[in-house]
């Protein structure tokens, strides 16, 4: 956890101890009473639609393939099966073992591929560098996950085999459309289970014109409401969702003591045999509906970077575990009692609830749906987020709702599809069965896919024998495999929809990875040598205006292509040049003292650098004008930290020699470089409006005697800048030259130079790569944002320039 100090004149001094007082400490000192507090929220976040199955569970299993006799074979069976699904699934997988697989603290199914990247060298992204191992958090999980040595061999043919790593990639983008289809499926089937109590006030041919037009009125306000934010109505969540299990868990007790005490002993797996033997495949099938009593486990480790994982187990495993054990066996035991059912649709859930308490219980069940749907939803746009930031999906506009509550972002793009699939999903199917069978495909399908990564990650990451991770994909995933062949064989009766969602948002993703990875392969192999740029002279071979232009790439190494059309084409260029890269690493978070990696290119007279700004799939973009500052700032700190062996005439004797453009030498050239409010020893920038004036040395009439200034030596009513040099700091003739003219590039304006890319296939290439780059790339480009959203550029700072790319 990095401490960001305010930087006044006057800074206490700061004890060493208190300085490194590292992250793992304080975990290991957090009280009982903050463990409490979190388990508390997350009972709002995380458990809401795990608490709302039983909505929905008996209901769905009852609905076609299996009968309830008078026997009680059904239920019982059905209802050991609930309780040893949750007792594996939740309680042994989740708790116990999947969530220390955590990445820094964030989880999910890109937090185990990020995990598997960085052990295993199979990272999709093009743009990676040596450097970025030296991150802190990349190089903190082989620290504390180092065990057993083991797996070399696996590791070995993953990283020679390009197939296998496709095969990696694709299997992750699986996982993350069926939870993105879940953001679809689970508001629908959780509103219109809590809604569809109103069918036992009404006649069956009466009740879907009521529920239908109720349930698609909740979901638009829910949807509609995502623009703002849930900081400010986040706090009733917990106690929402507290109440609604308090009131299943009394209930079940109420039901178990009235009508069947003795229902404890179906708890036995030998009623799962009973079940088995009497209704055969129409057992089978009807696992399709137990299925749906796990819905929801996975976002105890999606939602994992919000809390912490012994809030979460707390969590679970004493309140909403028993809870649901209590409510399931209430209903088995009201349901042991009343064989002859009026209608097919009156075995779900409020059936079983005492009739004077009915009404405020229906209440209670919809704000507790729409908790657990704005659960989803969230989780559906931090999903997308990361796969953008990971090269995988279109670029988006996202819009952060709380400047306090990290994660709390929204898509507006994505939700309003989202909305508008809920309510076909909603209307076009109209009842609990069908929406079941959907959403019980995509809940499995994405525990499937977290069992396969998780196996990989016990040997690659936990470095355990590979008969452990055989075992646990063996145990896990039989039991998993299980459940996907009786909600796949349920493939005309709601199981296609989430297969379509998967392969539609699935063909967008892998389009876009490979349109993205195309087009850095063409900048590579068409970069432009350093030798051309040294024969142009310091001013580049055209004239150099006041500025500092900022020329966007993704580029680490070298010089982009597009630079010498720029050169070509434009006649005149900016004082101050700084090829900028906005790139993503595999880590959840990048701290901000290691936010950048600063170089030159070239002597140090063309005044060319180039600046690397790294960012973690889960980290949040700093907006245009702090951004602006903050890299001007990082530029002039390299400036002053030069080693001295840089001098000026060691520069020059180097730089006129041949360069060579691998990524090597260029990140060893490079520098990390901390954003200035986390460099207590490194340069501070001041920006405000007034007339500069020439103040050259120390400043004696300053408040703090110790700070020296170097400001701009024109007058004018403009911008003032300076910088503010940390105290007894040594700078040359030649840096303090390069800063003044830094900051008077700084005064004169910034500007943004964007190209914009036209990507064809080249002539030659096959019918697959034609359709792929000059119509499904091409349409998500046109349609998506462009280069410019990933720093807010100002439209009045950007210069775009065409460029057409052949790959």
């Amino acid at each position: 956890m990095s401490q960001v100090f305010d930087i006044q004149p006057h800074v206490e001094e700061i004890t060493s101890t208190e300085a490194t007082f590292s992250e793992s400490e304080y975990s290991m000192k957090e009280s009982w009473r903050t463990v409490l507090t979190l388990a508390y929220q997350s009972l709002g976040v995380v458990y809401g639609d795990l608490s709302t199955s039983p909505l929905y569970v008996y209901k769905s299993t009852f609905a076609e393939d299996i009968q309830h006799s008078e026997t009680n074979e059904e239920i019982y069976g059905v209802l050991s099966f609930v309780f040893w699904t949750l007792t594996l699934i939740p309680l042994l997988k989740y708790v116990f073992i999947v969530l220390r697989a955590d990445d820094n603290g964030e989880g999910g199914t890109f937090a185990l591929y990020s995990l598997l990247c960085r052990h295993a060298r199979v990272s999709s992204l093009p743009n990676c560098q040596v450097a970025d191992e030296e991150l802190s958090e990349y190089k903190s999980s082989e620290v504390l996950l180092a065990g057993k040595p083991g797996g070399s061999r696996l590791k070995s043919t993953l990283e020679k085999h390009r197939l296998l790593q496709k095969f990696l990639l694709v299997l992750a983008l699986i996982g993350t459309c069926m939870v993105i289809g879940d953001g679809v499926l689970t508001p629908a089937i959780s509103v219109f289970s809590a809604v569809s109590g109103l069918e036992l006030s009404t006649s069956k041919e009466h009740h879907q014109y009521i529920v239908l037009p109720i349930s698609c009125i909740i979901l638009v306000f829910l949807f509609a409401l995502q623009h703002y934010g849930t900081h400010r109505i986040g706090f009733l969540f917990a106690p929402i969702v507290i109440t609604w299990l308090i009131c299943i868990s009394a209930i079940g007790v109420y039901n178990i003591f009235h009508w069947n005490p003795n229902v404890y002993q179906a708890l036995s797996p030998y009623y799962m045999y009973k079940f088995f033997k009497k209704t055969r495949r129409g057992g089978w099938m009807s696992l399709g509906g137990i299925l749906l009593c796990i819905t929801g486990s996975e976002a105890m480790f999606a939602d994992l970077g919000h809390f912490s994982q012994l809030s979460i187990k707390i969590a679970f495993t004493f309140v909403v575990y028993p809870s649901l054990i209590l409510a399931y066996m209430g209903q088995a035991a009201y349901l042991s009692k009343h064989h002859i059912i009026e209608s097919d649709y009156r075995i779900g859930f409020y059936v079983s609830v005492p009739e004077k308490i009915r009404w405020p219980v229906l209440g209670i069940a919809i704000l507790a749906a729409v908790v657990g749907s704005q659960a989803i939803i969230t989780g559906t746009f931090s999903i997308i987020k990361q796969c953008s930031a990971l090269g995988c999906f279109p670029r988006v506009k996202i819009i952060h709702t709380s400047s306090k509550i990290h994660g709390q972002i929204y898509i507006p793009e994505i939700n309003w599809i989202l909305m508008l699939l809920c309510l076909a999903v909603t209307i076009g199917f109209r009842d609990t069965k069908r929406m079941g069978n959907a959403s019980g495909l995509a809940v499995i399908t994405v525990m499937l896919v977290t069992t396969c990564l998780m196996s990989l990650v016990i040997v690659l990451c936990w470095h355990k024998n590979v008969v452990v991770a055989l075992c646990f994909i063996l145990f896990f995933g039989s039991v998993e495999a299980l459940y996907f062949s009786a909600s796949l064989i349920k493939f005309l009766e709601g199981a296609w929809v989430p297969i379509a969602l998967a392969l539609i948002f699935l063909l967008v993703m892998y389009t876009w990875h490979y349109g993205t990875l195309k087009k850095y392969e063409f900048d590579l192999q068409n970069k432009v040598s350093i030798n051309w740029l040294l024969k142009l002279g310091p001013s580049l071979g055209i004239v150099r205006v006041p500025g500092i232009g900022l020329i966007h790439t993704e580029l680490v190494s070298g010089i982009p292509a597009i630079f010498s059309h720029f050169v070509t084409n434009l006649p005149a260029f900016h004082q101050v040049l700084v090829f900028l890269c906005i790139k993503s690493v595999p880590v959840p978070h990048v701290r901000p003292e290691e936010r950048f990696l600063v170089g030159r290119i070239g002597p140090k007279e063309y005044r060319l650098y180039r600046c690397i700004a790294r960012y973690g799939y889960r980290d949040i973009h700093k907006d245009d004008i702090e951004f602006e500052k903050v890299l001007v700032c990082s530029i002039a700190e390299f400036i002053r930290s030069e080693r001295h062996e840089y001098n000026h005439e060691h520069n020059h004797e180097r730089e006129k020699k041949d360069y060579d453009d691998n990524d090597d030498d260029d990140d060893e050239s490079m520098t990390v470089v901390g954003t200035c409010t986390t460099n207590l020893d490194g340069i501070r920038i001041s920006e405000e409006e007034g007339d500069c004036r020439e103040i050259v040395g120390t400043s004696d009439d300053h408040s703090n005697n110790n700070i020296r200034e170097i400001k701009s030596p024109l007058v004018t009513l403009r911008k003032r800048v300076r910088f503010v040099l940390p105290k007894n700091s040594v700078i040359d003739v030649n840096a303090r030259e390069e800063l003044r003219e830094l900051m008077e590039a700084r005064e004169a304006g910034m500007a943004f130079i964007v190209g914009h890319s036209y990507v064809r296939a080249k002539k030659g290439s096959s019918f697959f790569r034609r359709v792929v780059i000059d119509f499904g790339y091409d349409f998500l480009r046109r349609n998506s944002r462009g280069p410019r959203s990933a720093v807010s550029i100002p439209h009045t700072s950007m210069l775009e320039v065409g460029m057409i790319y052949h790959v």
